[in-house]
């Protein structure tokens, strides 16, 4: 998976064929492989035997991969650290072998000398990892946008995409918290991949926005189907694309 995560951006820079439609696929195929794997990498290191702590990574994560397209819609530039999403999918990989040749059992491993589980060691990874990728992420947010007085690329306030998050990470730690049947204790997969196609719309609304405002778009209106039509200046002529709600009028 990480490879070819990488390998058709590569592609495409290569052969000269990169497209916006492209990004918006991969990014897209993205945001819904991020919570299979999200939540397979908390299920193989046994996670579920501290239900706040696979809450608390299997959210981080969604939150994470929403905050690199916040501060893209931000600053117009999608910016990857020395250490970022690359090194996280190597990491993830090794879990996952390891768990693979030794049993999840070995994660319940005590260390004696700090009374510790090896478990606990990938989630202290991961608190680093939030950590730095937070700092970096919300300076950028908060260092102020490329449009009119420090907006987004849409002219909007560089706080509005943390509106959608928020409630959805709101939502998601009161049901947790406040559920009379254990709602999460007793079905965290569904609840995860349930939040977590949630968070992949959203992300993918941020995405088609952030497109959307680096194309030369000439036209907004309302069609008879009630979908946004929006025509846009490409080489193409005349192209529709019917996705997420949006119909897409390609014009030359």
């Amino acid at each position: 998976y990480q490879s070819l995560d990488a390998i058709d951006g590569k592609q495409a820079r290569r052969t000269n064929s990169s497209s916006p439609l492209g990004e918006l696929f991969d990014h897209g195929c993205d945001s819904i492989s991020t919570v299979f794997v999200v939540l397979g990498s908390c299920i193989a290191i046994r996670l579920g035997t501290n239900p706040d702590w696979l809450f608390f990574c299997c959210f981080v994560g969604l939150f994470m991969f929403y905050s690199a397209h916040w501060q893209t819609y931000v600053s117009g530039i999608l910016r990857f650290g020395k250490v970022d999403v690359t090194e996280v999918q190597i990491a993830i990989t090794v879990l996952l072998l390891v768990s693979a040749f030794c049993g999840t059992a070995i994660w319940d491993y005590k260390v004696q000398l700090i009374g510790l589980e090896l478990k606990f060691f990938a989630v202290v990874g991961i608190l680093c990892g939030t950590a730095v990728s937070c700092f970096n992420y919300f300076r950028v947010i908060f260092g102020g946008g490329v449009g009119k007085n420090g907006s987004t690329i849409a002219g909007t306030s560089v706080l509005s995409p943390g509106v959608h998050i928020g409630l959805l990470v709101t939502l998601a730690t009161v049901i947790y918290k406040k559920s009379t049947i254990q709602l999460f204790e007793k079905h965290p997969c569904l609840y995860v991949l349930t939040f977590g196609f949630v968070n992949a719309k959203i992300s993918q609304k941020l995405v088609v926005r952030n497109l959307l405002s680096a194309l030369n778009i000439n036209q907004l209106e309302e069609d008879s189907s009630h979908s946004k039509l929006i025509a846009v200046k490409t080489e193409e002529s005349f192209l529709y694309i019917q996705l997420l709600g949006y119909r897409f009028v390609v014009s030359n």
